[in-house]
């Protein structure tokens, strides 16, 4: 029996915790707690000392040794104080090490997921889980180490004083404690369920901050300003009560605590002058010594009668720690997994079928190839599967049946870093770092000279807006490029893909926010840099894709006509019917074409 609760405690989340950062910081607990031991015994030290200080003071007898005690009561009190310094600052560098591991390992578990778990997550819960849970870690080590070393040591070395000094008198201690604990015990049941509930309102503020600074253009055009008010003035309200709530439930042990210390003291006050029970009367110091530990025993027990509640309070951070952690990741390499072959960079999907979630298909048994070297352009209508087709491209998702290849080998069996060196991305939603324009384009490309970056920025036409800023290629674009413009921000996305020089580069609506006149120099630039790489442009204009090899029409997850610009038009079906929507004139293809071309 003793075994199985020794294995469920350790594999409950206090263990885990204790057996995974409290010894990992070993050596700096192993000197913060014999610091805490230090600070234990000095503190019933000096409540024992009590007796000769007072007796020096009052017998005759006892004045001899006068300078001795003196001596020996700083040497004491000096020891106290190094020790409690040493235990501060080793027990701080341990609990920010554990915040940082903790979140180290957090953010790395975030990373080896896939791109669906940040889709069924919100970034307010990462954030919260991330922050408070580390938080949540240290505090709960501090307050256990604390708790049951420095604390309850020290209670048993002044309880050791009082029976030494007074062993009948200090019954009334004994009393005290059990009515104490079990008024801690009633109020542990409301702090697990008020935590959690702290803890969505806290990520129901950051939710609110981050779609105000992500969505404001939005807020003022529609005049949300007064509903986002009063849902942030919900959120801080409920973190307000249950903060209240808490801050209730901890605060009632303490008066608890001091009214049964004033109860303890006035018992001994009238046991030892009355003589009750038989008690012989005490000298002036052991009477003294005897008062002096039981008052000092008041804030040990204090600590330790409100150690529960707080540990309450911090598992529910921890719970959340683990509970991402614990998590399976949703993208998993193999352990057979191997680097890709070199080859000219031929994909393929082979009776692919795949649906978000386990949910209705996406796509379904679809055969498609993208010959290497070759401008192959996805069209169709929004919804039919196009940028899937991406994202099971650079293995964002696996199918749920079939295969996707690269020069015939299978996505599943390539390690992930051999398939990121193979492709270059730029997408509808264009993503910067809050860094300057350099670090933003270098990010591709680290080991990229100064040189290459700017040929790059040359090719993808942003060389010279660049240079117009007040620091050059050392701007700094702010909060994913918000210091930029839309056009500026795609063209610094086109440089990034253009610079990483990659045998395979995707196309997602990359020119949607360029001008015209941007879009052809960009498109002729790419031409230029593309040759002899396979590229995949995703277009709902077509005036973008009208010269590709190949051009495939997606619809309802599956492909439903594919061939150069003539064969299509020739085949008379839904590209001739997006062409005669596009190009309303519905003027012959050459004509289209020289059209685009100026």
């Amino acid at each position: 029996m003793i075994k199985r609760a020794w294995t469920e405690w350790r594999s409950g989340y206090m263990g885990r915790l204790i057996g995974e950062s409290f010894f990992a910081q070993g050596p700096l607990y192993a000197v913060a707690i014999v610091a805490m031991i230090a600070v234990a015994a000095t503190t019933a030290g000096s409540a024992f000392m009590m007796e000769y200080i007072v007796d020096a003071m009052t017998s005759p007898d006892m004045r001899e040794w006068a300078f001795a005690i003196a001596l020996g009561v700083v040497l004491l009190f000096l020891t106290k104080a190094v020790a409690s310094y040493i235990q501060s600052i080793y027990l701080a560098r341990a609990g920010n090490r554990i915040i940082a591991m903790q979140q180290d390992r957090v953010y790395r578990k975030l990373l080896r997921h896939g791109i669906s778990f940040f889709a069924q997550n919100e970034s307010s819960d990462l954030l919260m889980r991330t922050t408070h849970g580390a938080q949540a870690a240290r505090t709960l080590i501090d307050v256990v180490v604390t708790g049951f070393v420095r604390d309850a040591l020290t209670l048993l070395g002044l309880v050791i004083v009082m029976v030494y000094q007074q062993p009948v008198l200090s019954i009334m201690f004994f009393i005290v404690g059990p009515v104490a604990l079990l008024g801690v015990r009633y109020l542990l049941k409301s702090v697990r369920s008020i935590m959690q509930q702290e803890f969505k309102s806290l990520a129901e503020i950051i939710r609110v901050l981050q779609e105000t600074s992500a969505g404001i253009k939005i807020i003022k055009v529609f005049s949300l300003e007064d509903r986002m008010i009063n849902r942030m003035e919900t959120a801080i309200l409920k973190v307000e009560e249950r903060s209240n709530d808490i801050a209730r439930l901890q605060s009632i042990a303490s008066p608890l605590m001091e009214f049964l210390a004033g109860l303890a003291v006035a018992g001994v006050l009238v046991v030892s002058t009355l003589g009750i029970a038989g008690t012989e009367q005490p000298t002036a110091g052991q009477l003294m010594s005897f008062i002096t530990a039981l008052l000092m025993a008041y804030e040990p027990a204090k600590r330790l009668s409100k150690m529960r509640v707080q540990i309450e309070a911090a598992m529910v951070g921890v719970g959340m720690l683990f509970g991402l952690l614990d998590q399976e990741d949703t993208m998993q390499e193999s352990p057979e997994a191997r680097d890709l072959l070199n080859g000219p960079g031929e994909i393929g999907l082979r009776n692919v079928t795949f649906g978000y979630h386990g949910s209705i298909p996406v796509i379904e048994n679809m055969n498609v190839t993208f010959e290497a070297g070759k401008t192959t352009a996805l069209v169709g209508q929004s919804g039919g599967g196009k940028s899937t087709i991406f994202g099971l491209i650079m293995r964002f998702y696996d199918p749920d049946e079939g295969s996707v290849e690269i020069d015939g080998q299978n996505l599943q069996d390539a390690r992930f870093s051999s398939l990121r060196k193979k492709i270059s991305y730029v997408g509808q939603d264009t993503f910067l770092f809050s860094a300057s324009v350099m670090e933003n384009l270098r990010c591709s490309a680290p080991d990229a000279t100064d040189e290459e970056v700017i040929e790059a920025a040359k090719a993808a036409h942003a060389h010279d807006f660049i240079c117009d800023f007040p620091n050059g290629y050392d701007t700094q674009v702010g909060e994913n490029g918000t210091f930029l413009s839309g056009g500026q921000k795609q063209r610094i996305a086109i440089a990034r893909a253009i610079l990483r020089n990659a045998e395979i580069l995707l196309l997602d609506e990359a020119t949607s926010a360029l001008d015209a006149e941007s879009e052809a120099l960009v498109k002729s630039a790419l031409d230029t840099l593309t040759q002899n790489i396979t590229v995949i442009v995703i277009a709902h204009r077509l005036s973008t894709v009208l010269e590709a090899d190949k051009i495939i029409v997606v619809q309802d997850g599956a492909v439903i006509e594919q061939g150069n610009l003539d064969e299509l038009m020739q085949l008379e079906g839904q590209f001739k019917k997006l062409f005669d929507q596009q190009f309303k004139k519905r003027e012959p293809v050459a004509e289209a074409k020289a059209e685009v071309a100026e």
